[in-house]
């Protein structure tokens, strides 16, 4: 059985994802709160293609921390409710 995600549940998900990143970067000044901080930054460096008339700038980078995953994990949960 195939299960397609709605665009109610893609946007919990992103949401959680934007929940944890925010957490994440507000409980790495405390001390107790510093392991939710804990992860590591992958993808793309910036390059840059100039064409004279105009300049296109191609880049990804994703962050994941422990913060970020316990939001999506708290959004999964979310989504069992929107079937």
């Amino acid at each position: 059985m195939k299960h397609k995600l709605s665009f109610l549940q893609i946007l919990v998900l992103l949401i959680g994802a934007v929940l944890g990143s925010l957490i994440a970067k507000m409980a790495a000044g405390a001390s107790g709160l510093s392991w939710l901080a804990f992860g590591q930054s992958f993808g793309l460096s910036t390059t840059t293609l100039d064409l004279g008339i105009f300049t296109l700038t191609f880049g990804f980078t994703m962050s994941i921390t422990v913060a970020t995953i316990l939001g999506l994990i708290i959004a999964i949960i979310i989504c069992k409710y929107f079937k």
